[in-house]
């Protein structure tokens, strides 16, 4: 987990590994977590789903995000909330970074 008060540069600090999904916690509290993510081209995270909210923001590049039934096409700068209890999914596009803000309840 990164240390708090570090300044971090998301395009810089999390590096991408080929033919994987690197992620690195930033922050974890009971009322939620932080984590960033790189993923090579191709790899993804298969789905599931999650008792919580949780919002993606694109750092850099594209991905292809599933929520319930819908695919969404995500690009670097742009947001999406998966809700609670939906199943959903992520694949990488092509190279991308992201991070996950968990909200619990």
């Amino acid at each position: 987990m990164l240390e708090s008060n570090k300044k971090v540069n998301l395009h810089n600090d999390i590096e991408y590994q080929t033919g994987s999904v690197v992620s690195s916690a930033f922050l974890k509290k009971p009322s939620g977590n932080i984590t960033f993510f790189a993923f090579d081209k191709g790899e993804q995270l298969s789905p599931h789903s999650a008792p919580f909210d949780a919002l993606v923001h694109v750092i850099e590049g594209q991905a292809e995000i599933m929520i319930g039934e819908d695919f969404h096409s995500l690009n670097s700068g742009e947001i999406i909330i998966m809700p609670a209890g939906i199943t959903h999914a992520v694949k990488a596009t092509e190279k991308f970074k992201m991070m996950l803000v968990m909200l619990k309840s």
